[in-house]
């Protein structure tokens, strides 16, 4: 690896001198991600190229494939990446210090936020159901760092329950399918459903209405 990195702490200049870089794997590592999460999410696995990714971040396949072993090996850690990144924000909602109802609210408007502003994620899942979720099945990281977003709704959900405003028997994972549905399908299909219904699905006042109706009708759905 030093070898590597030698090679890569040197890159042309303007002027045809050298330029030094800093010997930061760390940092190499996210770079590569940023990059390599955009060009994925707009071209897919197999329209992505690991040579574009390389120049923009003034590295080398080279070193690309020394630390992610290959293209499949880096369009997964990108999708480990995009899932840990929601769950990371997700678990500073504090969600447990509020009231059933109110932490459910603010979970779905949370994620209607989200997936807005990180257009990327959706593009990256939507990219990983055409490959049938191949290569989110390879991965136990994925499968851990879901795990407690359903807990999370578990734990709002019995609360509901348990103080008579949710009504019993509905399954977490009904609810989070119920949150991901409405929020998803919100920004994937906002352009053709935007076309055909003559739509402004990117405007604030509706970004601010859809949001407001995806947290009514789930509120609505465990409602007792």
């Amino acid at each position: 690896m030093d070898e590597i990195v030698r090679t890569e702490q040197e890159t042309p200049a303007a002027g045809g001198g050298r330029q030094s870089r800093t010997n930061d794997p760390e940092r190499t590592m996210a770079d590569i991600l940023k990059v390599a999460t955009a060009e994925f999410a707009d071209k897919g696995l197999s329209g992505a190229r690991i040579d574009e990714i390389a120049a923009l971040t003034r590295t080398s396949k080279r070193m690309i494939y020394y630390y992610f072993g290959n293209k499949e090996g880096l369009y997964l850690a990108v999708l480990e990446d995009a899932y840990r990144r929601i769950r990371v924000v997700e678990a500073q909602l504090q969600l447990e210090d509020l009231p059933p109802a109110q932490a459910l609210r603010k979970l779905v408007a949370f994620t209607f936020d989200y997936q807005h502003e990180h257009e990327e994620f959706i593009r990256l899942v939507m990219n990983e159901n055409m490959q049938r979720g191949e290569f989110l099945a390879q991965s136990r990281v994925i499968q851990e760092l879901n795990t407690p977003v359903i807990d999370a709704v578990r734990q709002i959900y019995e609360r509901g329950v348990s103080e008579g405003v949710f009504r019993p028997n509905v399954d977490p994972v009904d609810i989070h399918l119920a949150i991901s549905s409405l929020c998803f399908f919100s920004v994937a299909n906002r352009h053709t459903f935007g076309l055909i219904f003559k739509s402004q699905m990117g405007s604030a006042p509706d970004l601010a209405k859809r949001r407001d109706n995806a947290c009514e009708m789930l509120l609505r759905f465990v409602q007792a």
